[in-house]
């Protein structure tokens, strides 16, 4: 017969536990302790975001007006250098253009690439997918369409869901995935695939192919109109859901990303007290765009419960709402452009951004080498020590671009430190010891410890 002792101290440890859990919002001595992992320089006190605001000046302080936020977009579309708004394409286009742009996103790799077997890719694993493609079907003048998305999708740069990996084989970063597309963004089609289940679309900043079971294809007039309405409700959570509807699955759960916006039904204008057997007084209405059998779009109301983390119209752009938002994703997994229903770095700092209005390019490099917001540039040459003043100077809400990455600042504790949704782990400790591993996450870190990002930084961004 086992011995119940072990058991009883496990539980007696876990109480324990639990007790001083729930201690550590009130306790300052438990906040200030650190706890064992491998980032240095981070307590339990700096995983929190009311420790950050407290040290940010001016922290409610609006930075940017909802008038100034919008001609911040109005610029960057009218650059069409990285966004572009889908509903200004022409009815047709010339097909060569089109297949130009294709060809642009879906070509095989001038890398090696490998299935997660191990299979090395060659043509002939390349060649299913550039026939699915069906680039000989484009017209002389190709139809383009206008759709909206109706369920949170994957952007890929060749229509498959298959993984492919690079040599180093590493199984959480997929070199055919490109981004996401949310619910209720706008879409032009420029093209449909083979098997009509991929269509190659452009959104508001990128162009790849899409499942078409998550679009819906609707006119134009009513898309700009569901876009361009002035009451709408916005996602402040990390994710939230539409009301459960055990009468239309097409409305019921869908999940809706930070930064989503779906306009709103006011209670005088719907004028009933029931919604699909529910009544909708605890809830938020609004408008959700749903896909037909034969793929075409229709707008239903549906609901959000007024529990759910929501905001009627934007946030204010505030420092303190800045932190806010940020850990709201805290330890959330890394995702490869948008992969394991999760977001990468620039998804991290662009879906964040999307709460107060903005609109942010797809990637850490467009935003990085963009002109807008004030930017301090540095050149690849410039020492570390150059540096220092301009990175010791830094606000919170600032963004630090690096090759390949894109990380926000919270604020100083003796030196900056960022949060950001971040893959690998690797930095000299006070002691001059090599920590290497793994974050995977978004994450709290020091930026002073990370030598490489030091060396790196191209750029500060204030958005402002």
């Amino acid at each position: 017969m086992l011995s119940l002792k072990p058991y009883l101290k496990l539980c007696l440890l876990i109480t324990a536990f639990q007790i001083a859990g729930c201690q550590k919002n009130t306790n300052q001595d438990v906040l200030e302790q650190s706890f064992y992992h491998n980032v240095e320089g981070v307590t339990e006190q700096k995983l929190h975001p009311e420790y950050w605001i407290a040290k940010a000046t001016q922290p409610s302080k609006v930075i940017m007006s909802a008038e100034k936020i919008n001609e911040f977009n109005a610029l960057q579309f009218q650059s069409k250098e990285y966004l572009t708004d889908p509903l200004t394409y022409p009815s047709t286009m010339v097909g060569t253009e089109v297949t130009a742009l294709i060809k642009e996103i879906s070509k095989p790799s001038k890398y090696d690439r490998f299935y997660p077997d191990g299979t090395k890719l060659t043509q002939a694993h390349y060649q299913p997918y550039l026939d699915e493609m069906a680039l000989d079907k484009i017209s002389a003048e190709q139809t383009i369409g206008f759709a909206l998305v109706t369920k949170r999708a994957v952007m890929r740069m060749l229509p498959t869901l298959d993984r492919v990996l690079n040599s180093g084989m590493d199984y959480d970063i997929d070199r055919f995935q490109e981004t996401a597309a949310f619910p209720g963004e706008a879409l032009a089609i420029l093209h449909t695939s083979k098997s009509g289940e991929w269509m190659f679309v452009q959104n508001y900043n990128y162009r790849a192919w899409i499942q078409t079971k998550h679009v819906a294809v609707g006119e134009k007039a009513d898309i700009e109109k569901f876009k361009h309405s002035k009451d709408f409700l916005l996602i402040t959570g990390a994710k939230e859901f539409t009301t459960f509807n055990p009468y239309d699955e097409s409305t019921s759960e869908v999940q809706l990303d930070m930064g989503v916006t779906l306009p709103l039904i006011s209670y005088e204008d719907f004028e009933k007290h029931e919604l699909d057997r529910l009544n909708p007084y605890t809830g938020h209405i609004v408008q959700l765009p749903t896909r037909n059998a034969d793929g075409t779009l229709t707008i239903k109301p549906s609901l959000i419960p007024r529990s759910a983390d929501v905001n009627i119209g934007y946030l204010a752009h505030t420092k303190e709402n800045i932190i806010k938002q940020s850990f709201k994703f805290l330890g959330e997994r890394y995702g490869w452009g948008h992969d394991f229903n999760a977001r990468d770095c620039t998804g991290f700092i662009g879906e964040i951004y999307k709460t107060f209005g903005f609109l942010m390019p797809r990637n850490s490099g467009q935003q990085g080498n963009a002109e807008f917001g004030e930017n301090i540039r540095f050149d690849k040459q410039d020492p570390i020590n150059t540096k220092m003043p301009k990175l010791m100077s830094m606000e919170a809400g600032d963004l630090v671009y690096l090759p390949g990455h894109v990380a926000m600042v919270l604020g100083y504790d003796d030196k900056p430190f960022l949060i950001h949704d971040v893959h690998g782990l690797g930095y000299h400790n006070s002691k001059g010891e090599k920590i290497s591993g793994i974050l995977n996450g978004v994450s709290v870190t020091p930026l002073l410890a990370f030598e490489s990002y030091l060396k790196g930084i191209y750029n500060i961004k204030k958005i402002r």
